[in-house]
Protein backbone atom coordinates (compact mmCIF):
# COMPACT_ATOMS: atom_id res chain seq x y z
CA UNK A 1 0.00 0.00 0.00
CA UNK A 2 1.18 3.87 -0.72
CA UNK A 3 1.37 5.94 2.05
CA UNK A 4 0.73 9.53 0.09
CA UNK A 5 -2.31 10.56 -2.04
CA UNK A 6 -1.73 10.12 -5.81
CA UNK A 7 -2.83 13.10 -8.47
CA UNK A 8 -5.73 13.88 -9.28
CA UNK A 9 -6.82 15.98 -6.36
CA UNK A 10 -10.29 17.67 -6.17
CA UNK A 11 -9.08 20.80 -7.57
CA UNK A 12 -8.66 22.08 -11.46
CA UNK A 13 -9.74 19.91 -14.08
CA UNK A 14 -7.57 19.25 -16.87
CA UNK A 15 -7.67 20.83 -20.60
CA UNK A 16 -10.79 22.80 -19.14
CA UNK A 17 -12.75 19.26 -18.99
CA UNK A 18 -16.08 19.16 -16.55
CA UNK A 19 -15.50 17.90 -13.16
CA UNK A 20 -16.35 14.44 -13.02
CA UNK A 21 -13.78 11.52 -12.09
CA UNK A 22 -14.95 8.33 -13.98
CA UNK A 23 -13.80 4.51 -12.56
CA UNK A 24 -13.94 1.09 -14.11
CA UNK A 25 -12.61 -1.87 -13.96
CA UNK A 26 -12.91 -5.71 -14.72
CA UNK A 27 -13.66 -5.02 -18.74
CA UNK A 28 -12.05 -8.61 -20.03
CA UNK A 29 -11.57 -7.53 -23.51
CA UNK A 30 -10.57 -10.09 -25.85
CA UNK A 31 -10.88 -11.12 -29.51
CA UNK A 32 -14.14 -13.19 -28.86
CA UNK A 33 -16.27 -10.45 -27.39
CA UNK A 34 -16.13 -7.74 -30.16
CA UNK A 35 -19.32 -6.35 -28.03
CA UNK A 36 -17.46 -5.21 -25.43
CA UNK A 37 -14.39 -3.64 -27.19
CA UNK A 38 -16.94 -1.61 -29.25
CA UNK A 39 -18.49 -0.22 -25.68
CA UNK A 40 -15.22 0.82 -24.60
CA UNK A 41 -14.47 2.29 -27.77
CA UNK A 42 -17.50 4.29 -27.64
CA UNK A 43 -16.68 4.96 -24.08
CA UNK A 44 -13.50 6.31 -24.17
CA UNK A 45 -14.55 8.28 -27.48
CA UNK A 46 -17.80 9.62 -25.75
CA UNK A 47 -18.63 10.21 -22.14
CA UNK A 48 -14.46 10.05 -20.79
CA UNK A 49 -13.89 12.79 -23.15
CA UNK A 50 -15.35 15.34 -21.31
CA UNK A 51 -13.66 13.45 -18.00
CA UNK A 52 -11.76 15.24 -15.60
CA UNK A 53 -9.73 11.67 -15.00
CA UNK A 54 -10.31 8.30 -15.74
CA UNK A 55 -9.25 5.57 -13.59
CA UNK A 56 -8.96 1.77 -14.82
CA UNK A 57 -8.83 -0.95 -11.99
CA UNK A 58 -7.58 -3.38 -13.05
CA UNK A 59 -8.58 -6.26 -16.05
CA UNK A 60 -9.17 -4.07 -18.65
CA UNK A 61 -7.93 -7.02 -20.80
CA UNK A 62 -8.73 -10.28 -20.15
CA UNK A 63 -5.26 -11.33 -21.08
CA UNK A 64 -2.21 -9.65 -21.66
CA UNK A 65 1.27 -11.49 -22.60
CA UNK A 66 3.43 -8.73 -23.08
CA UNK A 67 3.65 -5.07 -24.15
CA UNK A 68 4.98 -6.82 -27.58
CA UNK A 69 1.70 -8.38 -28.18
CA UNK A 70 0.74 -7.37 -31.58
CA UNK A 71 -3.17 -8.55 -31.30
CA UNK A 72 -4.99 -5.90 -33.22
CA UNK A 73 -7.68 -5.76 -31.01
CA UNK A 74 -5.16 -4.67 -28.16
CA UNK A 75 -3.40 -2.09 -30.58
CA UNK A 76 -7.29 -0.69 -31.18
CA UNK A 77 -7.14 -0.20 -27.75
CA UNK A 78 -4.26 1.22 -27.33
CA UNK A 79 -4.38 3.82 -30.02
CA UNK A 80 -7.89 5.01 -28.00
CA UNK A 81 -5.92 5.51 -24.96
CA UNK A 82 -3.40 7.31 -26.61
CA UNK A 83 -5.89 9.60 -28.10
CA UNK A 84 -7.88 10.15 -24.75
CA UNK A 85 -4.19 11.25 -22.86
CA UNK A 86 -3.43 13.43 -25.94
CA UNK A 87 -6.29 15.14 -25.64
CA UNK A 88 -6.00 16.30 -22.21
CA UNK A 89 -7.57 13.74 -20.18
CA UNK A 90 -5.04 11.64 -17.67
CA UNK A 91 -5.52 8.04 -17.26
CA UNK A 92 -4.45 5.74 -14.29
CA UNK A 93 -4.00 2.38 -14.33
CA UNK A 94 -3.89 -0.32 -11.62
CA UNK A 95 -3.05 -4.04 -12.71
CA UNK A 96 -5.54 -6.82 -12.21
CA UNK A 97 -4.72 -10.62 -12.06
CA UNK A 98 -5.25 -10.71 -15.58
CA UNK A 99 -3.40 -8.12 -16.67
CA UNK A 100 -0.45 -7.91 -14.21
CA UNK A 101 2.21 -7.78 -17.35
CA UNK A 102 1.29 -4.79 -18.64
CA UNK A 103 4.54 -2.50 -18.58
CA UNK A 104 6.20 0.62 -19.38
CA UNK A 105 5.59 -0.10 -23.14
CA UNK A 106 2.27 -0.15 -23.09
CA UNK A 107 2.17 3.23 -20.58
CA UNK A 108 4.14 5.24 -23.15
CA UNK A 109 2.20 3.60 -25.86
CA UNK A 110 -0.92 4.89 -24.27
CA UNK A 111 0.40 8.06 -22.06
CA UNK A 112 -1.66 5.99 -19.04
CA UNK A 113 0.13 6.77 -15.81
CA UNK A 114 0.80 3.04 -14.02
CA UNK A 115 -0.31 3.02 -10.38
CA UNK A 116 0.42 0.96 -7.38
CA UNK A 117 -2.81 -1.70 -5.91
CA UNK A 118 -3.48 -0.03 -2.86
CA UNK A 119 -3.15 4.13 -3.99
CA UNK A 120 -4.90 6.67 -2.19
CA UNK A 121 -6.08 9.66 -3.85
CA UNK A 122 -7.56 13.10 -2.69
CA UNK A 123 -11.10 13.50 -3.96
CA UNK A 124 -13.65 16.23 -2.88
CA UNK A 125 -12.15 16.28 0.63
CA UNK A 126 -12.15 12.03 1.06
CA UNK A 127 -9.21 9.75 1.36
CA UNK A 128 -10.08 7.03 -1.73
CA UNK A 129 -7.72 4.04 -1.62
CA UNK A 130 -7.93 2.67 -5.09
CA UNK A 131 -7.32 -1.09 -5.80
CA UNK A 132 -7.86 -3.91 -7.74
CA UNK A 133 -9.56 -5.92 -5.03
CA UNK A 134 -8.09 -9.55 -5.09
CA UNK A 135 -5.63 -8.83 -1.72
CA UNK A 136 -9.51 -8.14 -0.09
CA UNK A 137 -10.65 -12.13 -0.83
CA UNK A 138 -8.19 -13.77 1.48
CA UNK A 139 -10.61 -16.92 1.94
CA UNK A 140 -9.60 -18.31 -1.34
CA UNK A 141 -5.85 -19.40 0.19
CA UNK A 142 -5.48 -21.11 -3.35
CA UNK A 143 -5.80 -18.08 -5.21
CA UNK A 144 -3.31 -16.10 -3.15
CA UNK A 145 -0.81 -18.20 -3.16
CA UNK A 146 -0.98 -18.03 -6.89
CA UNK A 147 -0.65 -14.36 -6.93
CA UNK A 148 1.87 -14.21 -4.89
CA UNK A 149 3.91 -16.05 -7.89
CA UNK A 150 2.87 -14.40 -10.34
CA UNK A 151 3.73 -10.83 -9.01
CA UNK A 152 6.96 -11.71 -7.68
CA UNK A 153 9.30 -9.03 -9.93
CA UNK A 154 11.67 -12.27 -10.82
CA UNK A 155 8.88 -14.77 -12.09
CA UNK A 156 7.76 -11.37 -14.09
CA UNK A 157 11.05 -11.07 -15.02
CA UNK A 158 11.16 -14.47 -16.83
CA UNK A 159 7.88 -14.87 -18.21
CA UNK A 160 8.47 -11.16 -20.42
CA UNK A 161 11.81 -13.43 -21.94
CA UNK A 162 9.68 -16.32 -22.92
CA UNK A 163 8.65 -16.32 -26.47
CA UNK A 164 5.38 -15.01 -27.74
CA UNK A 165 4.17 -18.31 -28.33
CA UNK A 166 5.05 -19.95 -25.12
CA UNK A 167 3.30 -16.60 -23.45
CA UNK A 168 0.34 -17.51 -25.36
CA UNK A 169 -0.32 -21.32 -24.37
CA UNK A 170 0.79 -20.36 -20.71
CA UNK A 171 -1.79 -17.55 -20.57
CA UNK A 172 -4.54 -20.24 -22.29
CA UNK A 173 -3.38 -22.57 -19.61
CA UNK A 174 -3.93 -20.01 -16.83
CA UNK A 175 -7.49 -18.57 -18.15
CA UNK A 176 -8.64 -22.57 -18.47
CA UNK A 177 -7.64 -23.29 -14.53
CA UNK A 178 -8.99 -19.82 -13.45
CA UNK A 179 -12.52 -20.41 -15.21
CA UNK A 180 -12.60 -24.15 -13.61
CA UNK A 181 -11.29 -22.85 -10.23
CA UNK A 182 -14.20 -19.95 -10.13
CA UNK A 183 -17.01 -22.57 -11.57
CA UNK A 184 -15.73 -24.88 -8.66
CA UNK A 185 -16.10 -22.08 -5.77
CA UNK A 186 -19.31 -20.67 -7.31
CA UNK A 187 -20.60 -24.51 -6.97
CA UNK A 188 -19.00 -25.16 -3.16
CA UNK A 189 -18.21 -22.03 -1.48
CA UNK A 190 -19.36 -19.14 -3.23
CA UNK A 191 -18.77 -17.06 -0.41
CA UNK A 192 -15.18 -17.22 -0.65
CA UNK A 193 -15.07 -15.74 -4.03
CA UNK A 194 -15.90 -11.96 -2.29
CA UNK A 195 -13.91 -10.10 0.35
CA UNK A 196 -12.94 -11.10 3.76
CA UNK A 197 -14.82 -8.08 5.74
CA UNK A 198 -11.76 -7.85 8.36
CA UNK A 199 -9.41 -7.12 5.53
CA UNK A 200 -11.68 -5.12 4.94
CA UNK A 201 -11.69 -2.96 8.07
CA UNK A 202 -7.76 -3.81 8.41
CA UNK A 203 -7.25 -2.06 4.94
CA UNK A 204 -9.56 1.05 6.13
CA UNK A 205 -8.16 1.94 9.26
CA UNK A 206 -4.05 0.71 8.24
CA UNK A 207 -4.94 2.82 5.15
CA UNK A 208 -6.86 5.72 6.98
CA UNK A 209 -9.53 6.18 4.10
CA UNK A 210 -13.03 7.37 4.21
CA UNK A 211 -13.78 5.62 0.72
CA UNK A 212 -12.39 1.87 -1.19
CA UNK A 213 -12.97 1.88 -4.53
CA UNK A 214 -12.26 -1.78 -6.34
CA UNK A 215 -13.42 -4.35 -8.37
CA UNK A 216 -12.53 -8.07 -9.21
CA UNK A 217 -15.46 -9.70 -7.62
CA UNK A 218 -17.84 -8.66 -10.15
CA UNK A 219 -20.50 -7.65 -7.53
CA UNK A 220 -21.05 -4.01 -8.16
CA UNK A 221 -22.72 -2.21 -5.04
CA UNK A 222 -21.96 0.25 -2.41
CA UNK A 223 -21.33 -0.67 1.49
CA UNK A 224 -21.41 0.97 4.28
CA UNK A 225 -18.43 -0.68 6.65
CA UNK A 226 -18.03 0.00 10.59
CA UNK A 227 -14.21 1.11 11.19
CA UNK A 228 -13.95 1.45 15.10
CA UNK A 229 -16.24 2.50 17.36
CA UNK A 230 -17.31 5.79 15.77
CA UNK A 231 -16.93 5.90 11.54
CA UNK A 232 -18.41 4.13 8.82
CA UNK A 233 -16.64 4.41 5.53
CA UNK A 234 -17.79 3.30 2.33
CA UNK A 235 -16.30 0.23 -0.19
CA UNK A 236 -17.80 0.91 -3.57
CA UNK A 237 -17.08 -2.71 -5.62
CA UNK A 238 -17.48 -1.79 -9.74
CA UNK A 239 -18.78 -4.29 -11.93
CA UNK A 240 -17.92 -5.61 -14.53
CA UNK A 241 -18.40 -5.11 -18.72
CA UNK A 242 -19.26 -9.11 -19.42
CA UNK A 243 -23.09 -8.18 -19.42
CA UNK A 244 -23.19 -4.61 -19.06
CA UNK A 245 -20.80 -1.31 -18.82
CA UNK A 246 -20.32 -0.79 -15.15
CA UNK A 247 -19.04 3.17 -14.56
CA UNK A 248 -18.19 5.15 -10.82
CA UNK A 249 -18.85 8.73 -11.55
CA UNK A 250 -17.88 11.08 -9.22
CA UNK A 251 -18.02 15.03 -8.96
CA UNK A 252 -18.83 17.76 -6.44
CA UNK A 253 -22.09 16.79 -6.32
CA UNK A 254 -21.12 13.26 -5.26
CA UNK A 255 -20.61 9.90 -6.59
CA UNK A 256 -23.34 7.63 -9.09
CA UNK A 257 -22.65 3.97 -9.68
CA UNK A 258 -24.38 2.69 -12.84
CA UNK A 259 -24.68 0.25 -15.47
CA UNK A 260 -24.27 1.34 -19.01
CA UNK A 261 -26.47 -0.33 -21.81
CA UNK A 262 -24.96 -1.99 -24.72
CA UNK A 263 -26.00 -0.95 -28.06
Amino acid sequence: MSGGAASPSSSGSPGGMSGTTLFISDLHLDGERPDITAQFLDFLAGEARHARALYILGDLFEAWIGDDDPDPDKRRVIDALRSLTRGGVPVYFIHGNRDFLIGRRFAADTGVQLLADGTPIELYGKRVLLMHGDTLCIDDPDYQRLRKIVRNPFVQFILRRLSLARRQHIAARMRAGSKAHIESMDRHKPQIMDVNQDAVRKTFEAEHADVIVHGHTHRPAVHQVPVGADRVATRIVLGDWYEQGSVLRWNERGFELAGMRRS
